[in-house]
């Protein structure tokens, strides 16, 4: 399926989104418990810290994300590598809540918002005809993660200090990413691109949008309102875990063996969608991206059952597969791929953004005495009122051509 460089591009991406997990909210949200025990602060507290920290975040992200359109890719890369591993190093030293403000922004920074931003705008750059395929096949790094972590780092959790684990998780990062950059994308440029005669004709006659004429385009906010249902809605569920494990009155572990479901049915997503987007384009598949995820809602909403936790991540895990796909190929396919690091640079800062309102939310609900079932019908309204919006643009996603 994919040759050569190709190939190279393709790893390249697993890896990085493998080692964006380390700033993901679904690991971070594992030492929840540990951190606010060491700081002694509430659900609410952490919520507030976790979320004003992933805002600034985002802020940053859309100034420096949009360099990648500017640098060489292995010089990019090789910084944000240096920045992972610094991050998850400070984070060990967490000893107070100004601390934790700061390692939160940049494990934020540099895992969730830097590393998956330098795969997929390199892959979305780099790959035309099988730029749904290339994606899905990067995005099983994450999954892997999600699938292993949750369990791996519980584990250890119950006889190793959570300092241990991230100065281990620094250490791991610096010994093996810049060897793997190196090998991967050393010879990558700026017009590196698919075999010309694998594109699809009339690829090449595709406008390149530049940032500031996609956010004068009315079709962007209806995207991105769906685009961004995701990020907040999960932020909040793995953030908060042992909130839904004390309201359900679910056993410590069940949450962690649930991400075995909702990974394995993300890779299994990730596998098909990106076939379905090559055959049938991102802007056709986009419409069915939310709707396990609104199912997921409904699950909780109405079921205690501690096995309903396997049906409510596993759901999740299907609209997760198609949106670390469809997240990426879409804003190419739709406004091309000359000025795709600034515009993903853009839509991967309000994805940060979105899990900053989500944590906010959450723990501002939680607070206040939501009950989770009242938090899920919440988010099942916003991802229900987005669909509609949706269906009405559907029709009207074309590229423009030149």
């Amino acid at each position: 399926m994919f040759k050569n460089l190709s190939l190279k591009v393709i790893i390249f991406g697993f890896i990085f989104t493998f080692f964006s997990s380390f700033g993901q909210s679904f690991f971070l949200g594992l030492f929840n418990f540990s951190i606010r025990e060491t700081l002694s602060i509430t659900h609410g507290q952490f919520g507030s810290i976790y979320a004003s920290a992933t805002l600034l975040s985002s802020f940053i992200l859309i100034w420096f994300g949009k360099k990648i359109d500017d640098i060489d890719i292995s010089k990019f890369a090789f910084f944000v590598i240096i920045l992972l591993a610094f991050s998850s190093f400070l984070f060990s030293k967490i000893s107070s809540v100004t601390f934790l403000f700061f390692g939160i922004l940049l494990m934020r920074f540099s895992g969730q918002g830097m590393m998956s931003h330098t795969a997929t705008t390199t892959i979305s750059r780099y790959f035309t005809k099988s730029r749904g395929k290339a994606l899905s096949t990067a995005w099983f790094g994450l999954s892997l993660a999600e699938f292993i972590l949750p369990v791996l780092t519980i584990y250890f959790l119950t006889f190793i200090d959570w300092r241990i684990i991230w100065i281990t998780i620094s250490i791991i990062v610096i010994l093996f990413l810049p060897t793997a950059s190196i090998i991967l994308v050393k010879k990558l440029n700026f017009e590196s691109r698919e075999t010309l005669g694998n594109l699809h004709e009339g690829d090449e006659n595709i406008k390149s949008w530049k940032r500031t004429e996609v956010i004068k385009d009315y079709r962007f906010y209806i995207l991105g309102a769906n685009m961004l249902a995701m990020p907040w809605i999960t932020t909040g569920i793995f953030v908060y875990q042992s909130f839904i494990l004390s309201s359900k009155n679910w056993g410590p572990f069940v949450i962690a063996k649930s991400f075995m479901a909702y990974s394995i049915l993300s890779v299994i997503t990730l596998f098909i969608s990106g076939f379905l987007i090559d055959k049938f384009t991102s802007r056709k598949i986009l419409i069915y991206m939310n709707i396990p995820l609104l199912l997921s809602s409904i699950v909780i909403i109405f079921f205690d059952n501690p096995n309903i936790s396997f049906l409510f991540l596993g759901l999740i895990g299907i609209s997760n597969g198609l949106a670390n796909v469809l997240g990426s190929s879409t804003w190419a396919e739709i406004y091309g791929v000359r000025y795709i690091g600034s515009i993903k640079a853009l839509t991967t800062a309000l994805m940060v953004f979105s899990t900053a309102f989500g944590t906010a939310l959450y723990g501002l609900l939680i607070d206040k005495g939501f009950s989770i079932e009242q938090i899920a019908t919440i988010s099942a309204i916003y991802i229900s009122i987005a669909l509609i919006f949706l269906l009405f643009i559907r029709n009207k996603l074309n590229p423009v051509k030149i």
